[in-house]
């Protein structure tokens, strides 16, 4: 259904923000393959175009995935060689404990997200929630021989390989490298868009969306849409008006985030793309949380007509993160329906 070694590749690269280039790298060799022309630009964000069949008002659509994924920077090597650090990107404190990291340094290095022992704790500390300040790594060497490899403001990433578990994929840096996959699968089935096409991988999306802001005020788009990943909170102990999205029941068409109210012509544009193309879909309105959604529609000279496409994810900012293989079928397929068919559409209403 779905390229898992692709995406495997994908998802298991390291780029916590600011620190993109592995990532980056390996999308740049993918998209010069794809697209009539790739630019990487000063930020780091690259920037593939594809020529639109028929475009004689030269209209231009940006599509933003980001490549950065949730990590850490090292801020402090202690006496003993244990390293404190500070988070880029917002993570569930509550999942790190006993986790496996990696320090990317001269070399990189596995650690250990370690804290107190629960045989020492006193009563009060077992009842409190962890916070990211009670954790150290430990790379399991002296002071010496880890300041051989590493020093203060190199990055550190989850360490964790993507595996298939039933329908679903599960790994570190679901969010968002699930949708640099499907921006690089729809850039390779997409023969002819409808409009010049800048299919963009940003950079620093977790820590303020500024890859997005910067490669939106450049290309100036007219329409806009982000990929990204989106709470599915459908476990146990969900009520129905809580779980945002399900796995399993289709792509989702974002109508709001925290950042960003979409333009309900987009929004009823992606449904009715949906619809005639027999897609799956249903609607995602995040109260928390933000996209690169709200960098698209607010950096150009103008604006720009802006939505979402989302992919429902489970765990999202924890270890790991899952999504249904079908879900992201589903992405791909409206994505490249939305680029070839966007001039069908009434855009003055």
């Amino acid at each position: 259904m779905i390229d898992i070694n692709l995406l495997k590749q994908i998802c298991e690269l390291p780029g916590a923000p600011g620190f993109e280039k592995k990532i980056r790298d390996f999308v740049v060799v993918k998209a010069r393959e794809l697209a009539d022309e790739v630019r990487v630009d000063n930020l780091g964000n690259v920037i593939a175009i594809k020529r639109g069949k028929n475009n004689p008002e030269n209209k231009r659509v940006m599509v933003a995935a980001h490549m950065d994924e949730i990590g850490f920077i090292v801020t402090h090597i202690d006496e003993n060689g244990f390293l404190r650090f500070h988070p880029l990107g917002g993570f569930d404190p509550k999942t790190l404990t006993a986790q496996r990291v990696i320090v990317h340094g001269k070399k990189d290095l596995v650690g250990v997200m370690g804290s107190k022992p629960i045989h020492v704790m006193t009563q009060e500390e077992k009842t409190k929630l962890p916070k990211l300040t009670d954790y150290f790594i430990d790379l399991g060497m002296e002071k010496k021989e880890v300041e051989k490899w590493i020093q203060v403001g190199d990055p550190i990433t989850r360490e964790r390989e993507l595996i298939e578990m039933g329908d679903c994929v599960n790994c570190k840096s679901i969010d968002n490298r699930i949708a640099v996959f499907i921006l690089l699968e729809t850039l390779k089935e997409l023969a002819s868009p409808a409009f010049d096409l800048y299919a963009t991988f940003t950079v620093q999306e977790e820590v303020g969306l500024r890859g997005a802001q910067v490669s939106a005020h450049h290309i100036d788009p007219d329409f806009g849409i982000a990929l990204d990943t989106t709470i599915a909170f459908d476990l146990p102990g969900a009520a129905s008006h809580e779980k945002i999205t399900e796995l399993g029941k289709g792509t989702a068409i974002k109508i709001m985030d925290s950042s960003a109210i979409c333009d309900y012509r987009m929004v009823a544009f992606m449904k009715q793309t949906a619809s005639r193309n027999n897609i799956p879909y249903q609607t995602e309105i995040l109260t928390a949380g933000g996209t690169d959604t709200a960098g698209v529609q607010r950096m150009g000279k103008q604006g720009a007509i802006a939505g979402a496409i989302s992919i429902p994810t489970r765990h999202l900012h924890q270890v790991i993160e899952m999504a249904h293989k079908s879900d992201v079928a589903a992405s791909i397929r409206l994505l490249k329906a939305c680029l070839e068919e966007m001039n069908t559409f009434d855009w003055t209403g």
